[in-house]
Parts: C-alpha cells; sequence; structure tokens
C-alpha cells in the first residue's frame, strides 16, 4: 500500500459563506462530519488511513466551528442549513456523490443529510448517537422532564450567553474536563453523579473528573488544537446547534418517522450514554435503517470513538466502504 500523499486544507463556498476541509487521498470521496465540542482534527486518525485505502477523504469544520463561517443569527445553525452545507461541499469538490460519515451531532447532521438529500449523499455511517427519527413532542419539552430535580445538559446549553460564561474563561481546562466526563477510561463510576446533569443553578464541569485526569487517546498537543480553536472562535456557533432542535422538528415535519434507506453503518461505544439511553432506537434499525449493513457496539469503549479506538472504527469503515455497491 503506497503512502498518502499529504492533507490538504482548503476553503470552499457554501451556504453560509466558506467551510474549511481538509483533503486526503483520491478516488470515491467520503464526507467526514465532526461533532461537539470537536472540529475537522477529530478526524486525524481516518484521513490518511481513509486515503491509504483509495479514497477522497474529507474532514470539514462544521458551520460555526474553526475557520469555518461562523453566522451570527442562531437559526443560521439550524438543521436544513447544514445538510445545505455539505452537499455543497461535495459539489464545489466537482463531485455528483459521497458516503458521509457522522460522529456525536455530525451522526446526526450525516443521518439527515441522507434522508433530506439522498440525490447526493449514497450511502452514511453514524458514530455514536443512533439514528432516530423526527417525531413525539417538541425536543424542549422532552429534555426539560429528562432533569427531574437537576437540569439536563440540552436544557442548560439553550439560552445564549449562559454556557459560554462558564466554559470561555478556561477553554482547555473545560475541554480537557468534558472529553475526560465521557471517555470510557476516565469517565465517572456508575456510583458517581452524571456529568450530563447539572444541579440548578450550578455549572456542568463541576462534575468532571479531576483535572489530572486525561484520556489516553488525548496528550497536550492534541489538546492544544482544541483548546487554541475555541479560544478563537469562542463555544456560540457550536452551541448553537443546540438551540435549534426546536426549529429542526419543525422543519422536518414532512419527514416524521421517516427512514433512511441507503446503505448504512452503526458504531457506538458500548460505555457511552448516547448509546445506552437510545437502545430502543438502535433496536428499531430494522424500521428505521432499512439499508443498514452492519451495527457495533465497541466493549469498554466510550463516546469519543473514533478518537479512543481508532484502529476499530478503521477497520469497520473500510470493510464496509468497500462492500457498497
Amino acid at each position: 500500500m503506497t503512502q498518502p500523499p499529504a492533507p490538504v486544507h482548503r476553503l470552499v463556498p457554501t451556504p453560509a459563506g466558506r467551510t474549511h476541509l481538509v483533503e486526503q487521498g483520491s478516488g470515491p470521496l467520503v464526507l467526514l462530519l465532526h461533532g461537539f465540542p470537536e472540529s475537522w482534527y477529530s478526524w486525524r486518525r481516518q484521513l490518511p488511513a481513509l486515503a491509504a485505502a483509495g479514497y477522497r477523504a474529507v474532514a470539514i469544520d462544521v458551520r460555526g466551528y474553526g475557520r469555518s463561517s461562523r453566522p451570527a443569527a442562531t437559526e443560521a445553525y439550524r438543521m436544513t442549513e447544514l445538510v445545505a452545507d455539505g452537499a455543497a461541499v461535495v459539489h464545489a469538490l466537482g463531485e455528483e456523490s459521497a458516503v458521509v460519515v457522522g460522529h456525536d451531532w455530525g451522526a446526526a447532521v450525516a443521518a439527515n443529510s441522507a434522508l433530506l438529500r439522498p440525490d447526493v449523499f449514497r450511502a452514511v455511517a453514524l458514530l455514536s448517537v443512533p439514528y432516530t427519527p423526527r417525531g413525539g413532542p417538541r425536543p424542549s419539552e422532552v429534555f426539560a422532564r429528562m432533569g427531574g430535580a437537576e437540569e439536563f445538559y440540552v436544557s442548560y446549553f439553550q439560552e445564549p450567553g449562559r454556557a459560554e460564561a462558564e466554559i470561555e474563561p478556561d477553554v482547555r481546562g473545560w475541554l480537557a474536563g468534558l472529553y475526560a466526563a465521557l471517555s470510557a477510561d476516565t469517565m465517572p463510576a456508575a456510583t458517581e453523579p452524571d456529568p450530563h446533569f447539572i444541579t440548578r443553578g450550578g455549572r456542568m464541569r463541576d462534575r468532571f473528573p479531576a483535572a489530572d485526569r486525561r484520556p489516553a487517546w488525548l496528550d497536550e498537543a492534541e489538546l492544544d488544537v482544541y483548546a487554541s480553536e475555541f479560544e478563537r472562535t469562542g463555544f456560540s456557533g457550536a452551541l448553537a446547534r443546540y438551540r435549534n432542535m426546536d426549529r429542526d422538528w419543525a422543519d422536518l415535519e414532512a419527514y416524521d418517522g421517516a427512514p433512511v434507506p441507503q446503505p448504512s453503518l452503526f458504531i457506538g461505544g458500548a460505555r457511552d450514554a448516547s448509546t445506552t439511553w437510545l437502545a430502543d432506537a438502535i433496536a428499531a434499525y430494522p424500521k428505521t435503517l432499512p439499508g443498514l449493513v452492519s451495527s457495533h457496539l465497541l466493549d469498554g469503549a466510550g463516546h469519543w470513538l473514533q478518537q479512543e479506538r481508532p484502529d476499530e472504527v478503521n477497520r469497520l469503515l473500510l470493510e464496509w466502504l468497500a462492500a457498497l455497491p
């Protein structure tokens, strides 16, 4: 296997203005979408593996992150806008179609990209967050009921400026704490308070692991990359994704309960709250993902899947890609 060329950074035009991407390799296009709070850098261990296997691997900074455009209006971060960005990237690269792969919020964007633009996205892989079709009550109502005496983190993120006031005075420390809180080797024990919930009047970081705990997948230089980006951009663009969930619910009314029929793949971490809370969504895949090729829960893995377990994720992705029509 030949060594792939070095990755190339580019800016391409999209509806928000521009999207920053990192591209490596040539061949069929694979578009990689990160989640919160990350960047294209979350795919640093997938880009060379995909390129070496004969794919054109492209990881973007999602709208509001990194060097991509950061519109001021909260409503600019609704799901339909992010789907439009992905389709625009594909076309700006001179391609007609792509396989889309997403992690965390990127998984939701990837699934909706396949749903809304089947003409562009011919297959979809989801990491960590299962596909859950639009339906039920407004998301804000659901999340408000989850906390009880405490507040669920999604509700905590809703008010503009509130989470920013906690995070932005110490971006590096907050990121380190969140990454540790959701990594298998550093997350709190089941008997300890859950970091997804916030004491009323408290802060999310109050339940993060001790400041000296670092997950094995994250060294100081890698943490510096994430911290420097968010210190420059702030968090409002990233948090705006959470602040559009009710808008998404309204925008996607015509797709209530809709399945994603394209060939699909799911990979989750067995110790990730996203897979345990949404176990029913995984069980519903025969109906919601009728084109599912395979579904995997990696034992002992947490939320930051492609960084915690890159070799396994790369193997599963490449096996699935090789089998696509």
